[in-house]
């Protein structure tokens, strides 16, 4: 059989583009081999192609387990064209070099993915053929230009086009390292899969050996501190919803604190359905309200702590129009985050250049594990998706809470699930007054969430408060109350209790229990 001088191998289960790729590989002169249903899908749209049973001479065998391994594709790929050695000993069995291979692999994280997925479909979706190709070819990348994602396709056609049916190797080198990339990825969710089954088969939320691969979106100026360097990565998929998925307008450069503050205040932020303003300090909210527009919303947020919000972040759930645009130049900002920036508010903020403005889409997505480092190590957990309505909270006191003490005390709960620990959260009205967090002790944030909204002016008469956990005294309780709170919501637990809502009923305050821890350190 006559070995044609230009081969590509088409063999992909996701099979966008492969069509338009094949008919403009055989405008580039090349032959086409292929397998199972890409063969059909291009046959079937009227592309020649051979069949790799057909060319190696030996068919598909063990249900489609063994089809490219065989030393006519691996010799095809893996010979080095400037290599007389490896030339001469083509030519001695007849092997034609495979220069264009596009492969992808069995949807194997797709399927574990399912809940109804067994152990028996999961093995069978493990790729051996395809990978082992993809390496090949991506080790002799100097010769072989190979892909993974059709993303690809077009820009190698037009390579080839405008170089005479090649493609550069600075191209070949950068998706050979996608492929390698992409074939441990997929080694990884095999690891993760098989590593998290227990001895009876069932699967685990935490494998014993946790598999994660990022992609750099840039590398940043520095990272906390201008001594320490840092860069950026995000998950190869990340769910919708993300802070990741946002979408620059205007500004500066987004730095490392820039980043992080920017999806703290995005997390809170859109856990609230009515229009809501989060302000973001180091990490911390600082300001939280809800309004019946987003500018109404921020205007109450501001009032908490003006103070701290000064060169803070600011994030909304909805759609930021010109008149909320011109509300925030009031102040001195460092990023805005909005669903949605309306053509008015671009126009002003383009008075402020340096103003980093995103536009982030909201969406249900969560990352599924939160990850710190230690010496040496990780901590894994799930992250903390708690949300508690008017019927997961506990009365506890003599006293219930009116329909209004319950909103503020569940909005009061809702923000102090974001501030860092140990944190107390006064709230009425659909805002924050005052907030304490990361006190060594308890009552001293009780302290400081009164001397800040004592500092901006805001009366604590008739607030309900938050406590991320609960009170080991009944000296916290005295202050928040003390302060003017009526209402306190806490997750109970302690020894004390019986201490603490005995206190409680003596000053004559509603508290609630949740149940729910809301640690954040």
């Amino acid at each position: 059989m006559p070995i044609p001088s230009r081969q590509a191998l088409l063999s992909v289960s996701d099979k966008r583009g492969i069509v338009d790729f094949a008919r403009g590989l055989l405008e580039q002169g090349f032959s086409i081999l292929s397998t199972g249903g890409t063969a059909t899908l291009l046959r079937d749209q009227g592309i020649a192609v051979t069949e790799v049973a057909d060319y190696t001479g030996f068919p598909e065998m063990l249900d489609g387990r063994v089809k490219t391994l065989h030393p006519r594709i691996h010799a095809g790929i893996l010979a080095r064209r400037a290599d007389p050695a490896h030339q001469a000993a083509l030519e001695e069995h007849a092997i034609g070099t495979i220069d264009v291979l596009a492969v992808n692999l069995y949807p194997f994280a797709a399927t574990v993915a399912r809940a109804e997925c067994s152990f028996d479909e999961a093995i069978e979706n493990i790729d051996i053929g395809g990978p082992t190709m993809l390496r090949a070819a991506a080790k002799n990348h100097a010769d072989v230009t190979v892909l993974v994602d059709p993303d690809d396709y077009a820009g190698v056609l037009a390579e080839m086009a405008e170089h005479a049916g090649a493609v550069t190797a600075a191209t070949r080198l950068a998706l050979a390292k996608k492929v390698f990339a992409h074939t441990a990825q997929y080694d990884g969710a095999i690891t993760n899969y098989l590593t998290g089954l227990g001895a009876d088969g069932a699967r685990g939320l935490f494998p014993e050996r946790l598999c994660m691969q990022f992609e750099k979106v840039q590398d940043m100026r520095y990272g906390e501190n201008p001594h320490q360097q840092a860069a950026f990565y995000r998950d190869p998929e990340p769910a919708p919803g993300l802070l990741v998925g946002y979408r620059q307008i205007q500004g500066k450069e987004l730095s490392y604190n820039n980043l992080a503050d920017a999806d703290a205040a995005w997390e809170c932020v859109k856990t609230f359905d009515e229009p809501a303003c989060v302000i973001v300090k180091h990490a911390n909210p600082c300001g939280v309200a809800v309004g019946a527009s987003a500018t109404e919303a921020y205007g109450k947020a501001l009032k908490t702590d003006p103070t701290s919000a000064f060169g803070g972040i600011i994030a909304f759930n909805g759609a930021l129009d010109e008149a909320g645009a011109a509300a925030i130049l009031g102040q001195f900002v460092e990023v805005v985050i909005a669903t949605e920036v309306a053509p008015g508010a671009r126009a002003a903020f383009l008075a402020r250049p340096n103003v980093r403005v995103l536009e982030v889409p909201l969406g249900a997505g969560r990352n599924p594990f939160d990850i710190k480092r230690i010496g040496g190590g990780i901590l894994v957990q799930t992250p903390d998706l708690s949300n508690l309505g008017p019927a997961d909270v506990r009365v506890v006191t003599h006293q219930s809470p009116s329909a209004q003490q319950l909103t503020d005390l569940l909005f009061a709960w809702r923000v102090a699930k974001f501030v860092k620990s140990n944190a107390i959260v006064f709230c009425a009205g659909g805002m924050t007054l005052g907030v304490g967090a990361g006190q060594m002790s308890r009552i001293d944030s009780a302290r400081m969430a009164a001397l800040k909204a004592e500092a901006a002016g805001l009366s604590l008469l008739g607030s309900a408060v938050a406590s991320d956990a609960f009170f080991p005294f009944r000296d916290g309780l005295d202050v928040v109350v003390d302060a003017g709170a009526t209402a306190v919501i806490h997750p109970g637990g302690s020894l004390r209790d019986e201490e603490v809502i005995a206190a409680a009923n003596e000053r004559g305050v509603v508290m609630v229990f949740t149940g729910v821890r809301h640690f954040r350190h």
